[in-house]
């Protein structure tokens, strides 16, 4: 009986130190808009919020979550039940279940993986449409950002209503999509054409080299939409176009 005890409280005291690991190794993720109109944010995990100018939506995500990202779209419109439409970033509802349709900025992030770091990144391979800067809050390591006029000067082929798709999505060859596997692709035209606006991105998708970064596991992070600077790079295509004609 007493070494069923023993086991017993082994067990709890494992399970308790488990607990408090994940706990101590969790994130927090401050979501927040800076643009001049509108943002519903996205995530997956965490589902969706929308986000006027100023507002702040936060997260806390479990350690160990991998294939993790956030976003932000645009120009939504949902009924009461929270299902609709958005011009870019859509995934049909307003809380998300899955990932959103290009093109999309994307902050993606795995948590507490190999020897306890965070895996980070800014995604360009589904396409832009607004910009963003992913940063730590805690654990001294390095933020990227991705804030050129990416919209006002995507290349024709590329140009789509509120956003700059991807060649994968416009042209569907390995050449842009890397579907055959690793090494079987390289930069394009179109990805250098990401790459010089933001370096620390990712430009295509084998483009892992100079565009992951790494932070200690347990570090919290700030997402900013359209962090400051010139506020006429910040909005959507048609309506830099609509803002040209005044």
């Amino acid at each position: 009986m007493r070494s069923l005890a023993n086991f017993r409280m082994s067990l709890l005291f494992f399970l308790i130190a488990i607990f408090f690991f994940i706990s101590s190794n969790a994130a927090t993720f401050e979501i927040r808009n800076e643009c001049p109109y509108t943002v519903w944010a996205a995530a997956s995990p965490g589902g969706g919020r929308r986000l006027d100018r100023g507002q702040s939506w936060t997260l806390n995500v479990a350690a160990g979550t991998a294939m993790a990202r956030i976003w932000g779209r645009t120009n939504c419109n949902f009924d009461g039940s929270g299902h609709g439409r958005c011009a870019t970033g859509d995934c049909g509802a307003l809380e998300c279940k899955g990932w959103g349709v290009p093109p999309n900025t994307l902050a993606e992030y795995a948590l507490n993986q190999f020897g306890n770091r965070d895996f980070i990144d800014i995604s360009l391979v589904d396409g832009f449409n607004i910009p963003m800067d992913f940063s730590p809050t805690t654990g001294g390591c390095r933020g990227i950002r991705c804030t050129a006029d990416i919209n006002g000067q995507c290349p024709g082929e590329l140009r789509v209503p509120s956003g700059c798709q991807n060649p994968c999505t416009v042209f569907k060859t390995n050449e842009y999509c890397c579907t055959n596997g690793q090494g079987s692709c390289g930069p394009t035209n179109f990805s250098k054409f990401f790459k010089t606006r933001c370096p620390d991105a990712y430009s295509y998708p084998q483009d892992d080299p100079t565009s992951t970064f790494t932070c200690p596991g347990g570090t919290n992070y700030r997402v900013v939409f359209c962090p400051g600077g010139n506020p006429r790079n910040y909005f959507p295509l048609e309506m830099v176009s609509d803002k040209s004609e005044e």
